[in-house]
């Protein structure tokens, strides 16, 4: 696309599949755009209906208005050669910010076989069909960059994204330690601004990580509506619901049915679920992970967009690094959640299935930035 940089490097060397069962994208429901429109207006009027949340779109209808797509039958889509655009472009995500990133989301289980097509030829492909809506999202989302980053000047916050990345990359391997999550935890708050190179490890307060863990997991979590819980879909293609009440302080297991139903399988005392040490295997797959994020435009994005609802109070490099070991507290709860339920393991096969868990999730966190 001329003039735009596009970056690719995510789904580089990478393949994906649809696997059959699946059904997980289907799930989400899908905005039809306005020259999709006309197809299900004359063939399928009662499948169009207003999104839920504070800004509808036209969408397909979902079962029971919380299940999967009104058009999914025995796993398959009844409309696959008219499915809307944001369907075909599952499980690639185009994140537009001050350029044009290409995400795969991992909770995907069709991007961890190494099987099917070549996800860079695939992503290619999405990309050069959505060139219209790319454009438009970059003219948009680069005054809005331009915004931010003057209102980071002005307010004395600003940093330089490249070097904060860089020194995230230096540290990998340490944001697998809990004691160094905590002392990163400390330095963001007391701080005026850190530097990681400087953090030192000392004795980690547990039960403040284990609390802190769980107090970010359940604001994740929770969900007023089932449509809006997370869904983790396991290895027998289940699609398991981990709905949190805060105010019970607990977690009910519901796993959805085709037909829209949930069915309670299993509950939890949130404060019951202690953060499980990880096994080796486990620490190396929670490294990768956090590479994965630390490279992500829609991470980056989530933290602006978070330094400018809380005013720019806080150095930028403050704002990632908090972020950041936040969002691994709240990757290895959940990995102990469903290790308590499942059985999984906190070793490189759970925090995997933590990350299938996750990765939607993270995925949709609100951004200064947009997805097209």
């Amino acid at each position: 696309m001329q003039g735009i940089e596009i970056d690719y490097s995510e789904v580089s060397g990478k393949r994906a599949e649809c696997p059959e069962g699946c059904g997980l994208c289907c799930l989400c429901q899908p905005e039809v755009l306005a020259e999709e429109r006309h197809f299900f207006e004359k063939s399928h009027p009662r499948a169009l209906v207003r999104s839920k949340g504070p800004e509808p779109y036209l969408a397909l209808a979902l079962k029971k208005g919380r299940g999967s797509c009104v058009f999914l039958e025995g796993r398959r889509c009844a409309v696959y050669g008219d499915r809307p655009a944001y369907c075909r472009q599952f499980p690639y995500h185009i994140y537009v910010g001050d350029r044009v990133k290409v995400e795969l989301d991992l909770s995907c289980r069709g991007v961890w076989a190494g099987a099917g097509e070549d996800a860079e030829a695939a992503a290619r492909a999405i990309v050069s069909k959505a060139e219209g809506r790319i454009k438009r999202a970059v003219k948009e989302a680069g005054e809005v960059y331009s915004e931010f980053y003057r209102n980071c000047r002005e307010a004395g916050v600003m940093g330089d994204p490249a070097e904060i990345r860089a020194a995230v990359s230096r540290n990998l391997d340490r944001f697998a330690d809990l004691p160094y999550l905590s002392k990163v935890m400390e330095m963001t708050m007391i701080e005026p601004s850190m530097s990681l190179d400087g953090v030192k490890e000392g004795p980690a307060d547990m039960d403040g990580m284990a609390e802190a863990a769980m107090e970010a997991a359940m604001e994740s979590m929770a969900a007023d509506d089932p449509v809006y819980a997370p869904v983790y879909c396991d290895e027998g293609w289940n699609w398991n619901m981990f709905l949190a009440d805060a105010d019970r302080g607990t977690i009910d297991w519901m796993v959805l049915d085709d037909e829209g139903d949930l069915a309670k399988k299993g509950s939890v005392r949130a404060s019951d679920i202690a953060l499980r040490p990880l096994d080796p295997g486990g620490r190396e797959a929670l490294t990768e992970y956090v590479s994965v994020l630390n490279q992500r435009d829609s991470f980056l994005g989530n933290v602006f967009s978070l330094m400018d609802a809380t005013g720019y109070e806080d150095d930028m490099a403050n704002a990632y690094y908090g972020c950041l070991s936040t969002t691994i507290l709240d990757l290895l709860w959940r990995a102990s959640l469903i290790d308590h339920f499942m059985g999984t393991g906190m070793g490189a096969k759970g925090i995997r299935e933590a990350v299938i868990f996750y990765d939607m999730d993270r995925l949709d966190a609100p951004t200064i930035g947009a997805f097209v």
